[in-house]
C-alpha cells in the first residue's frame, strides 16, 4: 500500500526576480562603445553626427573635446578629412547649446536617454536651432540622417524611434518648446547656473555681453611674423589671394572667412602663425632686448614664445610639465626656422633650474580658462566650482618661484585667460604685495570683445619689475 504524501510545511519557493537587463542596471551598465565603427558612409551627414555624439559623451565625462575627437577619428581608419572637419563643426555647435538642447530632450523624451543617445540627439538639436539663423542642413535631411546614426550604433539602434519621435515633435512645436526652456538660464544661456552666477558677480555691467560673447564661433587670427613680411605686406598677399581681412593689432590680422591653416597663404613658410589678438600683446609688453635671458614658462603651445622670438634674439627657454604639449613648441618654432631650449618640468618646482637669473619671465599660468570659452566650448561643461580656488592657489606658487629665477631689474608678465577676479587682479594684487614687487603698467582685464577694431579673447596682463 502506498504511503500518501507528506505535506510539506514550508512556503512554495517565490519565483526568482527577473534579472535585468545589462543595459538596465545601475551595477551593470556595460561601458559607451565610443570606439565602434558602423557601416555608414564617411561622407554622411550620419557618419558626422555619431561621430560627433561620442566625442560630446566622452566631455560628458570629462575629456576635453579636442581629445575626445581625436580619439574617435583614431578609430576610425576610412574617415575623411571632409568628415573630420564635419564632426569637429557639429561637436562644438553641441557644446555651445548644450545647455538648450538638454533642456529641449528633458521636455520631449518619455525618458532620460542613455549617454549617447542624449548626446547623439544634442548633435542633431544644436543644427536645427543654428543660433545664427542659418543652420548647416536641411530639416528633413537632419532628422533622417540623426535616425539613421541612431540605427548603426549597438548604444542607440533601440532608441531610434525615441530619437524620430523627438526631433519631429521639435520640429512641430519649435516655438513653443523654445520659449518654454529658455525660461531657465541654463539653456538661456548655455552655461552651468555656478557660471552664470560667477560671471554676474565679477561683472555686473558685462555679464550678458561676456556670456554672449563666448557662444559665438571665434574669429581666425593670424599674427604676422616681424622677421618675414610687415602687415601692409601681408595683407596684400592676403588680397592677391582673394582673401578679405582686417588688420587688428599691431601684428594681428582677422580673416573675415575661416580657413583650413593648409589654406593660409605663408603658413607653411612661417610668414604668419594663428593666434588671438588679445595673446599677441604678450611679448611687446616684455619689451625684450638682443641678448636676454628669457623663460616663457607654461609656454605650450608656443605662440607666445615663438612671437618673443620674432621680436628679438634672444636666449629663450620655453618651459612646460607636458613633454607631449612642449614638442608642439618644437614644432612651430621649426616652421617659423626660430631656435629655443626646451624644458620639460614643471613651473612651481626648481629642479630644473641652472641657478642663473632671467632678464624677462613670462608666467602664462594655469587657470580655469574661463576667457577662451568660445575658442574652447567644453571647458564651461567641464569645469567645477571649486577648480578656482585649487587653480588660483597652484598659480600663486609658480608666480612666486617663477620670481626667485628674475634677475634685480627685470621683468615678470603675469598671464592669465581667465574672467574670475580670484585668478587675475586679486592674484596679482597679492603677489605684489608678498614679493614687494613693482607693477608696471599693463592692460590688466581684457573682457572678451568683437568688432571692426578689435576681436580678441578674454585675457589678464600683470606687468612687474623687480627692483635693482
Amino acid at each position: 500500500m502506498n504511503k500518501r504524501p507528506t505535506l510539506s510545511l514550508k512556503s512554495p519557493a517565490k519565483p526568482a526576480a527577473p534579472k535585468l537587463r545589462a543595459s538596465h542596471s545601475r551595477d551593470l551598465k556595460p561601458a559607451l562603445q565610443t570606439q565602434f565603427q558602423t557601416n555608414l558612409k564617411p561622407d554622411s551627414l550620419a557618419y558626422s553626427l555619431i561621430g560627433a555624439a561620442s566625442a560630446v559623451v566622452q566631455v560628458k565625462t570629462g575629456t576635453n573635446l579636442p581629445q575626445a575627437l581625436a580619439q574617435v577619428w583614431s578609430k576610425q581608419p576610412d574617415i575623411t578629412p571632409q568628415a573630420r572637419g564635419a564632426m569637429q563643426d557639429i561637436a562644438y555647435r553641441a557644446m555651445r547649446q548644450l545647455g538648450q538642447s538638454e533642456a529641449l530632450i528633458g521636455l520631449m523624451a518619455p525618458k532620460a536617454p542613455e549617454a549617447l543617445v542624449l548626446s547623439l540627439l544634442s548633435c542633431a538639436l544644436a543644427l536645427l536651432t543654428a543660433p545664427d539663423d542659418t543652420p548647416p542642413y536641411e530639416e528633413f535631411t537632419v532628422v533622417d540622417q540623426t535616425v539613421s546614426a541612431a540605427e548603426a550604433h549597438p548604444d542607440t539602434a533601440r532608441a531610434k524611434g525615441m530619437v524620430n519621435a523627438v526631433l519631429r515633435r521639435f520640429l512641430r512645436e519649435r516655438k513653443a518648446l523654445l520659449d518654454a526652456v529658455l525660461l531657465q538660464p541654463v539653456a538661456k544661456w548655455n552655461y552651468p547656473q555656478w557660471w552664470i552666477d560667477a560671471v554676474k558677480t565679477a561683472w555686473p555691467q558685462q555679464w550678458q555681453q561676456i556670456l554672449a560673447s563666448g557662444n559665438s564661433a571665434p574669429p581666425l587670427t593670424l599674427r604676422v611674423n616681424a622677421r618675414k613680411a610687415t602687415v601692409e605686406q601681408y595683407l596684400a598677399t592676403l588680397a592677391e589671394a582673394g582673401m578679405d581681412a582686417t588688420q587688428i593689432g599691431p601684428y594681428a590680422v582677422r580673416l573675415e572667412k575661416p580657413v583650413g591653416v593648409q589654406l593660409i597663404p605663408g603658413f607653411a613658410d612661417g610668414v604668419v602663425s594663428v593666434q588671438d589678438a588679445g595673446a599677441q600683446l604678450a611679448a611687446p609688453l616684455l619689451d625684450v632686448q638682443p641678448g636676454m635671458r628669457v623663460l616663457d614658462a607654461c609656454a605650450a603651445p608656443g605662440g607666445k614664445t615663438c612671437h618673443i622670438l620674432e621680436l628679438a634674439e634672444a636666449q629663450v627657454t620655453a618651459l612646460d610639465a607636458d613633454p607631449k604639449r612642449l614638442a608642439r613648441v618644437g614644432e612651430n618654432l621649426d616652421r617659423l626656422q626660430l631656435q629655443a631650449a626646451l624644458k620639460p618640468a614643471e613651473a612651481q618646482n626648481k629642479d630644473w633650474w641652472d641657478g642663473q637669473q632671467y632678464d624677462r619671465i613670462l608666467a602664462d599660468v594655469p587657470c580655469t580658462a574661463s576667457g577662451i570659452v568660445r575658442r574652447h566650448p567644453d571647458i564651461r561643461w567641464l569645469r567645477r566650482k571649486g577648480d578656482t580656488l585649487q587653480l588660483a592657489t597652484l598659480s600663486g606658487k609658480i608666480l612666486d618661484n617663477l620670481w626667485q629665477m628674475l634677475a634685480p631689474g627685470g621683468k615678470l608678465l603675469f598671464v592669465t585667460c581667465s574672467l574670475w577676479p580670484q585668478e587675475s587682479e586679486a592674484q596679482a594684487a597679492a603677489f605684489a604685495v608678498r614679493n614687494q614687487a613693482v607693477r608696471l603698467d599693463a592692460p590688466g582685464q581684457l573682457l572678451p570683445a568683437g568688432g571692426s577694431g578689435q576681436d580678441h579673447d578674454g585675457l589678464f596682463y600683470a606687468l612687474f619689475q623687480k627692483n635693482a
